[in-house]
């Protein structure tokens, strides 16, 4: 029974093993900082300065190079509801555990309130 336990566990650290190296970042790749702030907009990055040569070979001839996270950051820049973040992120407040516990019950009992549109902005 002791062997089997054994076994098990090693067959498992086996199969988590690789998937160990996605938890740290990889070296060298693009960060949200790339994206840029005009002063009214976030702007995306230059996607010329987040190319990178590709370490693969195909049939001995190495593969195009690729400009990493260029699309990613494009999109995100382009979804930010307040650009400014971009440069300078707030800092978040402290959490009101009452406030969350009152939209909790509201939603839970089916008394959800509409949201007032008067205060609500449009991002166009």
């Amino acid at each position: 029974m002791k062997h089997v336990c054994i076994v098990s566990i090693l067959a498992l650290c086996a199969a988590v093993a690789p998937l160990a190296s996605c938890i740290e970042p990889n070296i060298g790749l693009p960060d949200a900082r790339v994206i840029g702030y005009d002063g009214k907009n976030a702007t995306p990055p230059d996607c010329e300065r987040l190319t990178r040569d590709s370490l693969l070979l195909n049939g001995g001839v190495r593969r195009p190079s690729m400009q990493w996270g260029c699309a990613t950051y494009t999109n995100l820049a382009a979804q930010l509801a307040r650009p400014e973040d971009a440069v300078r992120p707030q800092t978040p407040g402290l959490a009101d555990a009452a406030v969350a516990a009152i939209a909790a019950n509201r939603y839970e009992t089916g008394c959800v309130m509409p949201l007032d549109t008067t205060t609500t902005r449009n991002s166009r």
